[in-house]
């Protein structure tokens, strides 16, 4: 895990959490604000876990969205550049 995954992981946990710390060593971290009990190492491990399965899941979804949406329109005949053409698209 990465600084920026431990920071998630912690913010999954404790949003009101306000902590610091150096590195990836969870030895470090300094808590300027926590309600309850600090997250073992093991707790912030598995947020992790959680938070990429999350983010995976999300992903999938979105893509299971998109192709949704490109079925419709090909059921009308249509594509995502025919939306795009007559300004009904995004991006």
């Amino acid at each position: 895990m990465n600084e920026l995954d431990i920071s998630k992981a912690i913010q999954y946990l404790k949003p009101n959490a306000e902590f610091s710390f150096e590195g990836t060593d969870y030895s470090t971290i300094n808590w300027h604000v926590l309600e309850g009990s600090a997250p073992t190492w093991s707790e912030i491990e598995t947020a992790h876990q959680a938070i990429k399965t999350a983010e995976a899941q999300a992903e999938v979804e979105a893509a299971s969205k998109k192709a949704a949406a490109e079925a419709k329109l090909a059921a009308l005949g249509l594509t995502a550049d025919d939306l795009k053409a007559l300004g009904l698209g995004g991006n």
